[in-house]
C-alpha cells in the first residue's frame, strides 16, 4: 500500500471521525430494512430503560419507604409496582432480541452484499489489473476486510438507540439534581479525550495487523501451490521458517493492537463507576441534609448509570471505527480500481471460421506491483513501539494500488515486455502458427486475440469487428483459447469439459476423442464421472492439456488459439491430436502457438515472432531457407545439443 507513514501515524481525529461516519453511512444505507428493525427496537429498549429508573424511584418512595419506615400494608401497591417493572422488563427484553437480531442480521447481510460486490468487480477488472496482486491479497480484500469493515454495525443499532437514550436521561438528571447532573456530565469531555487520543493509535496499529492478514493469506496460497517444488526441492524447513516469520509478524502486530485496545477499553469502563461513586457521595450527603428524598436519588443514581451505558456503548463502537476504516479502505480500492472491461453490441457476422486481423497492434505489460512498503511499515510499526521485522525470502506481496501508469511499447525498446505493430490478416477457416523464441510475445498475440488483454494501441478485428465492441456473449461463444498451463476444476472430468454447458454426453466424448482424452478417460475409475481433484491432482500434465483442449473443442469456436496446449504430451499422443484436428470438420479459425515441427506443419502460413514483433511470415519451408533465426529455432529440437 501506498501510505503517508506520518499521517497515518497520528491522523488528525477530526478525519477519522469524518472517515467513520462515512463507514457508517455505507453500512446503514446498505441494509435499511435490517437496521430500521435493529433500530426501532432498540430505541424501544432505551425508553423502557428509562422509564425502569422513573419506576424504581417511584416504587421506592411510595412502597419500599414507607413500609420499612411506618410498616404500613402497602400490598396492593406492590402488586401494582411489582406489575410495573415486569412490564419495563419485558420491553426491555423484547428490545434487546430485536435489537441484536436486527444488528447481526445487518452485519451478515452486508459482509455477503459486498463480498458478491468485490466479486463481480474482479470479474469487471482486466487481466492486467489481477496480474499486479497477489491471489492471498484478494483473498483478503473478499474475506477479512470486509468482515472488518461491517463488524461496526453489530454496535450500530444500540448506539444510535443509546444517542436517545442519553437525551432523555440527559433531561431527567439535570431536571432531578442540576448539581448532580454537572457532575456527571464532567465524564463526557473526558471520554471523548481518551477516544481521540486512542482512536490514532488504533487505526496505527489495525493498519498494520490488515497489512499482514493479506501477506499472511498470500504466502501461505504460494506456498500450497508450490507444494510440489517445495517438497522435491528440499525446502520444507525453508519455506516453514518463512511462514513462521510471517506469522510470528502478524501475530506480533495483533498484540500491538490489543495493547492499545486493552488500554482503551478499561479507561472507558473506569470513568463512569468512579462518576457514578461521585454522584452517590454527593446525593448521599444531599439526602442527608433533606435536600433529597431516598427516592429521588434511586432514581438519579440509576438514570445516570443509563447514561454510563450509552458512553460504554459509544466506546464499543469508537473501539471499533479504526478497524472498520481500514477494512473500508481496502475494499474500497477495489470496487473503486480504475480499469473495466466494457463490452460492446455488435456479434461477428457469418458462420465457420472467423476471419481475423490486427492493425498495428501494440501492447506492454504494466509494471509488476511493489516490492513492498518497508519504509511506511518501519514508521508505522515505530509510532506503536513494535520493530519490524523484515524476513528473508519474503514474498513483498503489497496492496499498493498506486502504481507506475501503463504507456505504449515504442518500437526503440530492446527489452520491451509484450508487442509493437502487430499486423495479422488470417482469412476465415485457415491455419496459422506463430513462432518465436520465449519471451518474443507469443503468449502476449494470443491473449489479445480472444480478448484476454486489451491493446495499448491498434485494434484486434474479428470478422470486421473490433473485438471491443463485440458483446460478451457473443465474444466467448466465437472464441476459445488452450493455454500450455491448464487449469482443471474439482470436478469430474465431465464437468470439466462442460464447464456447465448445454452439451450432450455425444458432444463431450467426440471432444475428448478429438483431443486425445478417450483413451485415457476410458481408464479411469469412473470414467467421465471421475472426481480429478483440485487442480486435476490426479492427472498428469498432459491429460489434464487434453482436457482443456477438449473444453474448448466442445463449444466449436470459430477462432480456436491453442498456446503450446500440446507441450505436456509426448508426440505420439501430439501426433494424434494433431491428425484428429486435421480430419475433424471444425467451424474454425486456428492460431497455434507452437515449436514442434508437428504443431507448425499443420499451419497453412506461419508468422515469425521476434523480439515483440512480427520479423517474417511464410510457409515452413520458406521460413526455414529465408530467415537463419527460424531455422535455428525449430531445428534446435532437432539437433542433438552437447
Amino acid at each position: 500500500m501506498s501510505y503517508d507513514a506520518r499521517s497515518m501515524s497520528n491522523p488528525p481525529s477530526s478525519s477519522l471521525l469524518r472517515r467513520g461516519l462515512r463507514v457508517i453511512g455505507v453500512a446503514l444505507r446498505g441494509a435499511p430494512v435490517q437496521f430500521s428493525l435493529g433500530i426501532g427496537l432498540a430505541l424501544v429498549f432505551a425508553i423502557a430503560t428509562v422509564l425502569s429508573a422513573v419506576v424504581l424511584g417511584r416504587v421506592t418512595d411510595q412502597v419500599l419507604q414507607p413500609a420499612l419506615e411506618q410498616g404500613l400494608d402497602v400490598g396492593s401497591a406492590l402488586w401494582i409496582g411489582a406489575a410495573a417493572i415486569m412490564g419495563v422488563g419485558a420491553a426491555k427484553a423484547i428490545g434487546v432480541f430485536g435489537r441484536r437480531f436486527g444488528a447481526y442480521a445487518a452485519q451478515y447481510h452486508l459482509q455477503a452484499t459486498y463480498r458478491r460486490r468485490v466479486t463481480r468487480r474482479y470479474l469487471e477488472l482486466p487481466v492486467s489489473w489481477h496480474r499486479k496482486h497477489s491471489t492471498g491479497e484478494l483473498l483478503s480484500n473478499a474475506n477479512a476486510d470486509i468482515e472488518a469493515a461491517f463488524f461496526v454495525a453489530a454496535p450500530l443499532p444500540m448506539s444510535i438507540a443509546a444517542t436517545a437514550m442519553l437525551l432523555m436521561t440527559a433531561g431527567l438528571l439535570i431536571v432531578s439534581d442540576p448539581l448532580l447532573a454537572i457532575i456527571g456530565f464532567v465524564v463526557g469531555p473526558l471520554v471523548a479525550g481518551i477516544n481521540s487520543y486512542f482512536s490514532r493509535r488504533m487505526r496505527v496499529a489495525a493498519t498494520l495487523a490488515q497489512q499482514s492478514r493479506a501477506d499472511v493469506s498470500a504466502l501461505a496460497h504460494e506456498s500450497f501451490d508450490a507444494a510440489i517444488v517445495v517438497k522435491t526441492m528440499g525446502r520444507e524447513a525453508a519455506e516453514a521458517e518463512r511462514f513462521r516469520e510471517r506469522s510470528e509478524l502478524l501475530r506480533d502486530r495483533m498484540i500491538a493492537f490489543a495493547r492499545v485496545r486493552a488500554k482503551f477499553d478499561p479507561a472507558m469502563e473506569a470513568l463512569p463507576t468512579f462518576a457514578i461513586l461521585a454522584v452517590l457521595w454527593v446525593g448521599a450527603r444531599q439526602v442527608q441534609a433533606g435536600a433529597l428524598t431516598p427516592g429521588d436519588l434511586v432514581q438519579f443514581a440509576y438514570l445516570f448509570r443509563l447514561v454510563m451505558m450509552p458512553i460504554r456503548v459509544f466506546g464499543w463502537l469508537l473501539g471499533e471505527l479504526p478497524r472498520a476504516i481500514v477494512g473500508w479502505d481496502r475494499v474500497e480500492r477495489v470496487l473503486q480500481a480504475e480499469g473495466r472491461t466494457e463490452y460492446g453490441t455488435a456479434t461477428p457476422q457469418g458462420v465457420g471460421g472467423v476471419a481475423v486481423s490486427t492493425q498495428q497492434v501494440g501492447y506492454q505489460h504494466p509494471t509488476g506491483a511493489d516490492a513492498g512498503t518497508s519504509s511506511a511499515d518501519d514508521e508505522l510499526a515505530a509510532a506503536l513501539g513494535l520493530e519490524e521485522r523484515r524476513t528473508s525470502g519474503g514474498n513483498g506481496a503489497s496492496a499498493d494500488t498506486d502504481r507506475t501508469p501503463v504507456t505504449a511499447p515504442t518500437a526503440t525498446d530492446d527489452d520491451t515486455r509484450g508487442v509493437q505493430e502487430v499486423d495479422l490478416d488470417v482469412a476465415a477457416g485457415r491455419t496459422v502458427a506463430i513462432v518465436g523464441p520465449t519471451g518474443s510475445g507469443k503468449t502476449t498475440i494470443a491473449s489479445l486475440l480472444v480478448r484476454l488483454l486489451d491493446p495499448d494501441m491498434g485494434a484486434v478485428l474479428l470478422g470486421g469487428e473490433d473485438v471491443r465492441d463485440l458483446d460478451r456473449q457473443a465474444l466467448a461463444a466465437t472464441t476459445s483459447i488452450v493455454f500450455q498451463e491448464a487449469f482443471v476444476f474439482d470436478d469430474t472430468v465431465r464437468g470439466n469439459i462442460s464447464l456447465g454447458g448445454p452439451f450432450s454426453d455425444e458432444q463431450v466424448r467426440e471432444a475428448a476423442r478429438l483431443a486425445g482424452a478417450g483413451g485415457f478417460i476410458a481408464e479411469l475409475p469412473d470414467g467421465y464421472d471421475t472426481k480429478v481433484g483440485e487442480r486435476g491432482a490426479t492427472l498428469s500434465g498432459g491429460q489434464r492439456q487434453r482436457i482443456a483442449l477438449a473444453r474448448a473443442l466442445v463449444r466449436r469456436p470459430r477462432l480456436l488459439v491453442l498456446d503450446d496446449a500440446t507441450s505436456a504430451v509426448d508426440p505420439a499422443v501430439e501426433a494424434e491430436i494433431l491428425a484428429n484436428l486435421r480430419s475433424a470438420d471444425l467451424p474454425s479459425t486456428v492460431v497455434i502457438v507452437a515449436y514442434r515441427n508437428g504443431s507448425i506443419a499443420l499451419a497453412d502460413e506461419v508468422l515469425f515472432v521476434h523480439r515483440g514483433t512480427v520479423a517474417a511470415r511464410g510457409s515452413h519451408e520458406q521460413l526455414r531457407a529465408e530467415v537463419p533465426a527460424y531455422d535455428n529455432l525449430v531445428s534446435a529440437y532437432e539437433r542433438d545439443v552437447p
